[in-house]
């Protein structure tokens, strides 16, 4: 079989581990050491187990072709199995690849992800609309736990900005080259000639933050409340449960009317502003070290469109990996995983052609 694996030096990393075994085992090893040493352990182990888990699943692919060639009553049977031994190499290959040049700290963490209309008026408005509900029925069937920060909804069922919350194993990881410009081609509700028109909304990802790296004294935030209503007049509360956040020193304004409770407003206001300010942070240090241009986290500003989305041709094309797919119907109802795995592959070059062997 000719699966392609990083050349790796694996007697050298067995020994490490070997060597590993016998410090942490020694009884006198100083404590603040041994969770340094414990987690080089753990990941050096990790990279054996999924390495020889490989090479036996590639040993049974060939057990299994010679047995079909042998007999061929079970040519069939055999076709079969090789077709899920082969799925199963390339999904641990991926994982291992995860292993051996693994993203930042941040890729595990939840996510918030900040939609808001661009350009295009009232279609723009609808297409943010789409791409919220896109993103919910992806995280859903994800299996990740979703929920709605806040909507700023239209009259004709658009929204002006939604924030949704999502939590789960990964998901800034998984979710991140969402960010950007997203374009849509398509004939507008309101247009009466036919005419395809061009709008666009934007995709922020924001990792979540932990309270011991973003912290803000109370005197920095003015908490304004007010009575919360949706589009048209529905659900109105007839209490004053929405609550705005703005952050004085830098001007960063969140507002949450999702709950019924203030308190819960409140609470999930406080996170996103916490992830807002994490970004902030973040993106000031990065641009503090180099003078690239700065990776679009949380402003939603990006001067290049990553995606597009064109329904006269039910074509959906991701600039990033130059990806098209000719079905935008299916990838609406959240089946994003094939454009996901591009960006996360290439993401994985990216890191291993950085990465120091």
């Amino acid at each position: 079989m000719s699966h392609t694996q990083p050349a790796i030096a694996w007697d050298e990393i067995q020994q490490k581990v070997d060597s590993l075994a016998t410090e942490l085992a020694e009884p006198n090893l100083d404590p603040k050491k041994r969770p340094e040493l414990q987690k080089s352990f753990s990941h050096l182990s990790e990279l054996l187990s999924k390495h020889k888990e490989i090479l036996d699943l590639e040993n049974q692919v060939i057990q299994t072709s010679k047995e079909a060639e042998l007999d061929p009553e079970l040519a069939q049977l055999a076709e079969a199995e090789l077709v899920d031994l082969k799925a199963r190499i390339s999904e641990l290959s991926e994982e291992l690849e995860e292993l051996l040049y693994p993203p930042d700290e941040l890729a595990k963490r939840n996510a918030f992800i900040e939609i808001r209309a661009g350009t295009g008026g009232q279609e723009a408005a609808l297409f943010a609309a789409d791409l919220l509900k896109m993103y919910t029925i992806y995280a859903t069937n994800k299996g990740w736990d979703v929920s709605v920060v806040d909507v700023s909804p239209t009259d004709l069922g658009g929204i002006r900005e939604g924030i949704l919350h999502i939590k789960g194993k990964g998901v800034y990881g998984h979710l991140k080259r969402e960010a950007g410009v997203h374009r849509v081609q398509r004939v507008p509700r309101t247009e009466t000639q036919g005419r395809v028109h061009t709008s666009t909304a934007t995709v922020a990802i924001l990792p979540e933050a932990q309270e011991v790296e973003v912290s803000f004294s109370p005197d920095e935030l003015r908490i304004d409340t007010y009575r919360a209503g949706g589009a048209g007049g529905q659900h109105v509360n007839k209490t004053d449960s929405a609550v705005r956040i703005t952050h004085i020193p830098t001007g960063i304004v969140v507002a949450c009317q999702d709950e019924r409770s203030q308190h819960k407003n409140k609470a999930k206001a406080l996170k996103v502003l916490q992830a807002r300010l994490f970004a902030h942070k973040k993106e000031k240090e990065e641009a503090e070290m180099t003078k690239k241009r700065r990776e679009m986290v949380g402003s939603g500003e990006r001067a290049e469109k990553v995606r597009t989305y064109n329904y006269p041709q039910n074509r959906v094309t991701d600039h990033q990996v130059e990806l098209t797919l000719k079905k935008l119907d299916m990838v609406m109802q959240g089946e994003l995983d094939e454009i996901v795995q591009a960006l996360r592959a290439q993401d994985r070059e990216e890191r291993r052609k950085h990465a120091a062997i």
